[in-house]
């Protein structure tokens, strides 16, 4: 078992302000730092950091592009997937307000000029036993999810960006839609069919201090979990958190609810740290944190 994810690559440049700037308004900013993120590497981070085989698919660029590489494969993750070319590594500009809410741009960069081929060759080795995770920040989500299902791969596709027109591209090849509250409703909205309409067996949906809810279309089941209380100081990657951890659990064949549960946990602590990939917690911590609850 492994997971295979084709994701975007990121260097994010973080700036925590007393407020969220307003349209036309100058700030200073009282921090600056720089780490490592984008949606797919802060999934393959926190999925590695949960314990599962993780291989990434993506391309950086030449600036920095060699330093996020090796951020990734410290913490276990494959890398042989990963292009190097000459168009500029992606990056963020992450704004920070008091309240640990964000406002994010993004250049995709080198994310969305990966080469098919690419793709397809770091996935002509996977098998039905595997996972395959995808978001809206790479190029070739559709193809990758037609190679997955084809090969009878769990296919985890978060929303996010929200883009209406690449989700419903992606939805007949999806085995578990992930979404928060808000790209929820967005979804069902542009649709025009209820969350239980959608055309996928699974959908995961997260929805902040209100917790997380898994269910089968399928079956009818579902499971919740509470979200767990903890005072944040940054959210940015939370999102991600949760669906890296629930992605390695539900690889390593754990049940839907141990796979919220340490998912739920995972983003807790997170949010209580500044930073994206680099702030993920390793397996062990979020063992710990479970365990004083």
């Amino acid at each position: 078992m492994a997971i295979y994810n084709l994701g975007s690559i990121n260097i994010d440049h973080f700036y925590r302000l007393s407020h969220l700037p307003a349209p036309g308004e100058t700030l200073a900013t009282h921090d600056y730092s720089v780490g490592l993120g984008g949606k797919g590497a802060n999934q393959s981070a926190a999925a590695a950091k949960a314990g599962a085989k993780v291989f990434h698919i993506g391309a950086v660029g030449p600036d920095k592009g060699r330093w996020a590489v090796d951020r990734l494969a410290s913490w276990g993750v494959d890398v042989a997937n990963v292009s190097r070319i000459g168009t500029s590594t992606g990056h963020a500009i992450i704004n920070v307000d008091e309240g640990a809410e964000n406002s994010i741009v993004i250049f995709p960069g080198a994310n969305r000029a990966l080469g098919l081929g690419e793709v397809e060759l770091a996935l002509s080795v996977a098998g039905p036993n595997d996972t395959l995770i995808l978001q809206n920040e790479t190029a070739h989500q559709v193809e990758a999810a037609r190679i997955g299902k084809l090969k009878g791969m769990r296919v985890i596709y978060s929303a996010a960006p929200f883009d209406a027109e690449a989700v419903r591209a992606v939805l007949e090849y999806t085995t578990i839609l992930a979404l928060n509250a808000v790209e929820a409703q967005q979804l069902t909205e542009a649709l025009g069919v209820a969350l239980d309409q959608l055309p996928v067996p699974e959908i995961l949906v997260t929805k902040g201090s209100e917790g997380s809810e898994w269910r089968s279309l399928q079956t009818g089941e579902r499971a919740s979990q509470p979200a767990v209380k903890v005072d944040a100081v940054d959210s940015t990657g939370a999102g991600d958190t949760f669906v890296g951890y629930f992605a390695a659990a539900m690889d390593a064949g754990e049940t839907t609810a141990r796979a919220l549960r340490l998912a739920s946990a995972a983003a807790a602590l997170k949010v209580t740290r500044v930073g994206t990939a680099d702030a993920i917690p390793i397996r062990a911590e979020v063992d710990a944190f479970l365990e004083e609850q």
